[in-house]
């Protein structure tokens, strides 16, 4: 029976097709706001006079989104995808509305956090979703579709960044404010598609609301992130900057102790991290996404401040990176699906990303445009090899009952490591940038070049004096003079950023090191055969079976010897329901009471072994090994403490 309703769960390659639909164009929404709002970024900030706090708007965005992130993968645990991706979207539309009629700087931040609470969901929910609906082996055959989304906005994304920045007004409206505008129709199209393709079946489960947990997130992380933007200004060391650690300690202390009371309610279960796959996807990620957001905010800037580009064709210039990732994604994808080996990728991404950030920082104001394409060609294939494997390897290792939040979580560290390598490394950035401007301007002075054009531009030198002498971030609020000025008189100034640039990158590059040798770590488990959805159909058809078999047992002792069942009353001495099977998160087997030790094996959530196993019968037979964990029908697809059986063969419930 249990086979036969994991067969019936199967969907076809159509019915999968027809569901990526739906996802794609949500995913197609986050995606392409993210590249079209980054490439016109100096643009936007220009204009509203907030050149170096634009890290605000950025910082915003990835603070709602990482703490809507978790909330949306243990949400749609318990209720559903759908609803959840809905809400997504529609508060994105929201979102982007208000941005396009943003005032000021700080108004931007603060409806760019509205986009990010919607924003948090699109990319989880999706990545969930295709871990319900295809097994891991088979994911690789799809992942071509997400590529032609991704690379489709990466590069529309600039091109309309550029061209809406690059336009005075449409229709009366300032250019750049339609970056956001044209999100609306996008996200009403998706809105639509999810909801009438995407019917996924789910079997509710009655859980607690992690909110103590979701508040302490936000205490940990806006203060943190607070001062590392501020702490520049208001001194590292200042009263205000102490004040921001101690309150991110302290909600730091109070997320780990609600998350320990909730157990497997949590919001990120502290049980997960005993997994050695979850733990080290968890932390590369966090890792990853600090070196990628760097090194993706930082070169749009490169490109338009020092290599005088557009913000079109900075986007454009950007192309290596989108191929670099394409490559890399396509490569690791259709080898993991003919070798069922996943574990080589994102060791040799680390690597690459690695040398790609080293080779950044020895860019300089003069370095040839076409050996900076190279790099970037480089640090794409690196992140193409490294962010879907690193995924996978975190669903296949997980609980079919909890691929929301394995997949919300690991995205949750990507998106908070990405948080604070944008604020960290702009806030680098802005500190170092008037002493390296300051230094340029000195050494240059004494040049026949220099002297020679500020006696021909008089009023230019004042400008530059003012700007790039002055010895404080805030004199860069605007960036668009340098584009006015005579090459020898602006060429300082490019070697200035140049040079604070290149320590970014450093940084960037020690950083990742690190990142390098945590996915070392990484252990190999075979993949899965059946998607969530079937391992989730099979698991409530064992569970059925048992109850019907306890039920129809006679209520002499005749089913309590055969089967260790409750008697009279009483419970089961086994430690067993009388098939072995465990239901998995819609009520504990008989004798299992703890659900903190699901993800170990003994608990209701764990590798609790199914009917269609053959570990037990389904009529009833009695566990010949009283007290034992048996295992999940996956067949050491599930961790217990971090190890995992490790077996090139097909999984059990695939045979």
């Amino acid at each position: 029976m249990s086979a036969t309703t994991a067969d019936d769960t199967a969907l076809t390659h159509r019915q999968i097709l027809t569901i990526l639909g739906g996802l794609m164009m949500a995913m197609f929404l986050a995606a392409l706001d993210q590249t079209i709002v980054s490439t016109a970024m100096r643009t936007i900030a220009d204009d509203l006079g907030g050149f170096s706090i634009q890290a605000w708007a950025t910082t915003a965005f990835l603070i709602t989104s990482t703490i809507a992130t978790p909330l949306y993968g243990k949400l749609s645990d318990i209720y559903g995808r759908k609803p959840f991706i809905l809400f997504a979207i529609g508060i994105f539309i929201l979102g982007s509305v208000l941005c396009g009629i943003a005032g000021s700087i700080y108004q931007l931040a603060a409806f760019r956090a509205v986009q990010g609470i919607g924003a948090g969901g699109l990319f989880s929910l999706a990545f969930a979703i295709i871990g319900d609906i295809v097994p891991p082996r088979e994911r690789a055959k799809y992942q071509g579709y997400f590529l032609a989304v991704f690379g489709t906005s990466s590069v529309l994304g600039p091109v309309l960044g550029g061209f809406f920045a690059g336009t005075d007004t449409i229709l009366g409206v300032t250019g750049w404010r339609w970056i956001f505008y044209i999100n609306v129709p996008i996200a009403l199209a998706a809105f639509l598609v999810v909801m009438r393709v995407l019917h996924i079946p789910h079997r509710r489960q009655d859980h607690r609301i992690d909110w103590p947990g979701a508040l302490a997130l936000i205490v940990c992380l806006v203060p943190l992130l607070t001062v590392a933007e501020q702490g520049r200004e208001w001194g590292w060391g200042s009263g205000r900057s102490l004040l921001c650690f101690g309150i991110g300690a302290v909600g730091l202390v109070l997320f780990l102790i609600a998350e320990w009371s909730y157990k497997d309610e949590a919001l990120l279960p502290l049980r997960l991290f005993r997994g050695r796959t979850f733990s080290v996807a968890s932390t590369s990620s966090f890792i990853l996404g600090m070196a990628m957001f760097g090194g993706l905010l930082t070169l749009p800037l490169y490109l338009q401040i020092v290599k005088g580009a557009t913000p079109t064709e900075s986007g454009l210039m950007l192309l290596p990176l989108v191929l670099g990732i394409m490559t890399g994604s396509i490569v690791s994808g259709q080898v993991i699906a003919r070798t069922g080996r996943y574990r080589k990728f994102p060791i040799i991404g680390s690597l690459l990303m690695v040398a790609a950030l080293g080779l950044f920082s020895r860019i300089g104001a003069d370095t040839p445009l076409w050996q900076t394409m190279l790099v970037m060609a480089l640090m794409g294939l690196g992140l193409g090899g490294n962010m879907q494997p690193v995924i996978t390897a975190a669903q296949n290792a997980a609980n079919p009952r909890e691929i929301g939040v394995a997949t919300s979580t690991v995205t949750f560290f990507r998106s908070m490591g990405g948080t604070l390598g944008a604020a960290v490394f702009l806030s680098v950035l802005f500190s170092l940038l008037p002493d390296k401007i300051k230094g340029a301007f000195t050494v240059a002075q004494s040049t026949p070049e220099f002297q020679s054009a500020a006696r021909a531009n008089p009023d230019q030198l004042r400008e530059i004096q003012q700007a790039g002498t002055s010895g404080s971030a805030s004199a860069f609020n605007n960036t668009s003079f340098v584009n006015r000025l005579d090459d020898a008189l602006a060429h300082p100034f490019k070697v200035g950023f140049s040079d604070a640039m290149s320590t970014v990158f450093m940084v960037a590059a020690a950083i990742m090191v690190i990142g390098f040798i945590v996915i070392l770590f990484l252990p190999e488990l075979p993949l899965r055969s059946q998607s969530a959805v079937q391992q989730r159909a099979e698991e409530d058809a064992a569970s059925g079976s048992s109850s019907a078999a306890l039920a129809a047992a006679p209520a002499s002792g005749a089913s309590s010897a055969a089967a260790g069942a409750p008697t009279n009353g009483k419970p089961p001495t086994t430690g067993h329901s009388a098939s072995g099977a465990h239901a998995a998160g819609n009520g504990p087997a008989l004798g299992v009471t703890d659900p903190a030790l699901s993800d170990t094996g003994a608990g209701p959530s764990g590798n609790g072994a199914t009917a269609a196993s053959g570990a037990h019968a389904a009529a009833g037979v009695a566990d010949p090994h009283p007290g034992h964990a048996p295992h999940h029908a996956a067949g050491g697809a599930h961790e217990a403490d971090g190890q995992a059986t490790h077996d090139d063969a097909e999984p059990r419930h695939a045979r």
